[in-house]
């Protein structure tokens, strides 16, 4: 029997040959496919500007330096993330503050933003969990009135929408990952999108070391110019060879959500009637790209998500723990008293990842229905 993963990245000869085509051309770092990818991206999302970088990570680092963060300011977040959403805040020298998460879609809320609100609070950073797009607009209200920039960290989020349009497109700055977890792949690499130019043109410039004059233009020249450092910057750039991936790739998007949604639709038709199990799910404003298909194990089921993550094992079906809590990792223990994230505890605790890709057939997805199904009833 061969193993059900839990993600395979959809990659094919278009790919092959774009980065063939890069690697012909004799120029491989960044340059004509980042500017091509970039505009393309910013289309695809409608976004004002799009600056390739690194990953998500170094763009989250990047939109907390533009936005104006700093040493002793500090960053409304949720713990309910990947780490990397807490540690952008701290590469600064800000100060995180958790809120908790809303148990339905697992994202931040407007009323539990508002709760975590101080007299120091600079920036807010929301998250699309696993693709479910978060209520914007409601967090939006209660931050914009008080000059605090909403950042959404839309690392999952390619693809899904928000009130009709792209996740991300009613944000002044979002950071994007193209991670092979990710259903838009460049093998590493992210993207900032934002709807101020100054913005942008700060990112590029910090991206690349701060250089006054940029590699590109550079190279262009017989004589090149001389360049300037104003202020300390950053290597967070991108390749032609991941962007060339990455052009391919954002064709495929539309086909590719389109096909995760359809096996969203049977695990949710199947697993609907089983006891103590509920399945993530469109909320009401938006529609998800179901980067993650999670399930929430309740107490009706038979065995806990532990020992159904054991039961999938011995089937050969790879899934994962649910999404982590920050504030239980020792960088930021002392960050959040016992007991004040409940939501979030309880979804670290009681939600597990089922196998999702676009690849995904029939047969396989009824071997991870089939386990689920068959420990509901007996463990």
């Amino acid at each position: 029997m061969s193993r059900v993963n839990v993600m395979l990245p959809y990659l094919g000869e278009e790919e092959v040959e774009a980065v063939a085509e890069v690697l012909r051309s004799g120029w491989v770092a960044q340059g004509p496919r980042v500017a091509e990818f970039e505009r393309a991206f910013a289309t695809a999302v409608q976004a004002g500007h799009a600056v390739a970088v690194s990953s998500c990570t170094t763009g989250l680092h990047l939109a907390m330096v533009v936005v104006g963060v700093g040493a002793g300011d500090e960053v409304v977040v949720p713990s309910f993330s990947f780490i990397a959403t807490s540690n952008a805040v701290r590469y600064v020298g800000a100060v995180p503050v958790f809120a908790d998460v809303d148990l339905a879609t697992g994202n931040l809320t407007a009323e539990t933003v508002e709760a975590a609100l101080t007299a120091r609070t600079r920036s807010v950073v929301v998250v699309d969990q696993g693709g479910v797009p978060v209520d914007l607009d409601a967090i939006r209200a209660v931050c914009d009135p008080r000059g605090i920039v909403v950042v959404e960290d839309a690392a999952c989020g390619a693809g899904s929408t928000y009130r009709g349009r792209p996740v991300g497109a009613g944000a002044e700055i979002a950071a994007w990952s193209f991670h092979p977890r990710k259903i838009l792949t460049t093998g590493e690499g992210g993207m900032i999108t934002t709807s101020r130019g100054d913005w942008a043109d700060r990112a590029r410039t910090l991206r690349e070391h701060a250089m006054s004059v940029s590699a590109v233009d550079r190279h262009a020249s017989v004589l090149a110019p001389p360049e300037s450092y104003d202020e300390v910057g950053f290597n967070f750039r991108m390749t032609d060879l991941q962007a060339a991936v990455g052009l391919v790739q954002l064709g495929r998007l539309p086909e590719v959500v389109a096909r995760r949604r359809e096996l969203a639709a049977t695990y949710a038709k199947f697993l609907a009637e089983v006891p103590g199990l509920r399945t993530v799910a469109d909320p009401a404003w938006g529609e998800s790209n179901f980067q993650s298909f999670w399930v929430e194990v309740g107490e009706d089921y038979p065995l806990d998500r532990e020992g159904l993550l054991e039961r999938l094992a011995h089937a050969d079906v790879s899934a994962r723990r649910g999404i982590m809590s920050t504030h239980r990792q020792p960088p930021y223990a002392d960050l959040a008293a016992p007991g004040s994230l409940p939501n979030t505890e309880h979804l670290t605790d009681s939600t597990l990842i089922l196998p999702l890709f676009h690849q995904m057939d029939e047969t396989q997805q009824g071997r991870v229905v089939d386990v689920l199904v068959d420990a509901g009833r007996s463990a």
